[in-house]
């Protein structure tokens, strides 16, 4: 069956082989093989889960057979790119939203490139995708166990890591500006402005925990400050005392401090500011809430005396049957 882990973990890397054996970095043909072989990577970490989630849905389930080794399919449908990386998105804490957007990003210059007669890559030098297209490489390594060495030659995975730390010192630089700009500001201003701003912070806080924020301390101002992510994992869920608590990992992506205005928009940033690392949601349902039931103090009672009258008639003319 094709859609196993190892033969698509293959031909990734014989796309990259390709991609690196050609002249130049600019070349038209590097970026095609490369974003051929991130598709393909992309698969083959689908596949370590199960070749399943690489079945296209379709409502005679051939496709899903096929990937179960249960159909005859001869062509099967697999899952279009972008949902191969949407899908990994959701299902790996270490691909980040960066990482998505910089699979779209290719995978859209690989489109234009085959399918109109724009210089696609051309027009998208490597200065502007690569950093980026090896940090989703790394991540997607990362979600197997596997390591860029792997994926690469011993000299391209160097050259990409030597990359990834100098592109994490200079976002580092400039998160710390950040938060030392906007410590300066909120500083000078006067203590009653500055006062008002912790309270205000403080009962915004308060409103946004229960619209699905996390409260957290402000890097710059050490006011009340939210933070918003995207949930990951399997869901922790407990019951007792007349109710259900879930608990549901988060990984970070968004930062906003209200009092100072300091706004981080990744997870990258959130993490060179300190303020990485994953956090639990807890969210409490009481058992009609969780069930999804009715509480029949709450049905209109004319619908309950039409169900009535309906099950009557009905019952009646079963009896003159």
């Amino acid at each position: 069956m094709t859609w196993e882990r190892d033969p698509l973990w293959a031909k990734a890397r014989l796309f990259f082989e390709r991609a690196l054996s050609c002249e130049s970095r600019n070349d038209l043909e590097f970026g095609l093989w490369c974003s051929f072989g991130l598709e393909f990577l992309a698969r083959s970490a689908l596949a370590s889960i199960s070749p399943t989630l690489l079945a296209d849905p379709d409502k005679d389930h051939k496709n899903l057979l096929y990937a179960l080794n249960r159909g005859s399919e001869e062509n099967p449908k697999s899952l279009a790119a972008t949902h191969v990386f949407f899908l990994c998105g959701k299902l790996f804490p270490e691909f980040l939203d960066e990482d998505l957007k910089a699979c779209l990003a290719l995978t859209n210059r690989r489109n234009k490139e085959l399918h109109s007669g724009a210089d696609a890559f051309g027009e998208y030098q490597t200065n502007q995708w690569l950093v980026g297209f090896y940090h989703a490489c790394d991540a997607l390594c990362k979600a197997m166990g596997e390591s860029l060495a792997n994926l690469f030659d011993e000299e391209e995975a160097g050259v990409a890591t030597e990359m990834l730390k100098s592109e994490h010192k200079d976002l580092k630089k400039r998160v710390h500006r950040a938060i030392a700009t906007h410590k300066k500001v909120f500083e000078d201003k006067a203590k009653e402005e500055r006062q008002g701003l912790k309270q205000a912070a403080e009962e915004r806080g308060k409103v946004l925990a229960f619209q699905r924020h996390h409260r957290v301390s402000c890097p710059a101002c050490g006011c009340v400050a939210t933070i918003q992510g995207k949930p990951f994992g399997k869901q922790q869920v407990r019951h007792g005392d007349g109710e259900i608590v879930v608990r549901q990992p988060v990984s970070p992506s968004t930062f906003s401090c209200d009092a100072c205005g300091l706004k981080f928009k990744s997870y990258a940033e959130l993490s060179a500011a300190g303020l990485g690392g994953h956090y639990t949601r807890k969210t409490t349902y009481s058992p009609e809430e969780y069930y999804g039931l009715i509480d029949p103090d709450d049905i209109p009672p004319e619908i309950i005396e039409s169900y009535v009258q309906e099950y009557l008639e009905n019952l009646k003319e079963y009896d003159n049957e």
